[in-house]
């Protein structure tokens, strides 16, 4: 192994300053990862690209989605940061989260358990037992997340989402 680097052919003084630093030191493996890992990044973004997707996601919901107990967003949140569909979208994360939201609203079953997701999600935060709406029938007075309101709810975002892509 040689003592001294190779100079750099950016820049006389840059060597210069180099083999002022290095004189009379041993160059090591630790040094070679050292000078080169200052490049390593350029250009790239040391967060994956999925979690920046999740993350634009996750923005997009909390600014456009309005629920003040949170339960609904936080729910949400967990299934689109668990939806495969996800992974393959992304580099266009408001399509799939679109497709999120298109699938819980058009599909009853779906939507019926992730309403129920969403009461029981309300009564951890709120230490309260929740009102569980079944399918068919009328919900309790004092259910804040029933089939419908959670469907008007996702319906108004996807509308949202849809204009926004349509910008």
């Amino acid at each position: 192994m040689t003592n001294k680097p190779e100079p750099n052919p950016n820049s006389e003084t840059d060597y210069q300053l180099d083999r002022d630093i290095l004189s009379g030191r041993q160059f090591t493996l630790a040094d070679v990862i050292g000078r080169e890992g200052g490049s390593f990044l350029k250009g790239e973004s040391p967060i994956p690209i999925l979690t920046q997707a999740i993350n634009e996601i996750n923005g997009f919901i909390s600014k456009n989605l309005s629920d003040s107990p949170g339960a609904l967003k936080m729910v949400l949140q967990t299934w689109v940061k668990n939806d495969s569909g996800v992974t393959k979208k992304v580099n266009q994360p408001l399509i799939a989260l679109r497709d999120i939201l298109e699938s819980i609203t058009s599909n009853l079953e779906l939507l019926y358990e992730f309403v129920r997701q969403v009461d029981f999600k309300w009564g951890q935060m709120y230490d309260e037992l929740p009102h569980f709406q079944q399918p068919g029938q009328e919900p309790h007075p004092d259910d804040e997340y029933t089939h419908e309101s959670v469907k008007k709810q996702l319906t108004d975002l996807l509308e949202k989402v849809n204009n926004h892509l349509s910008i």
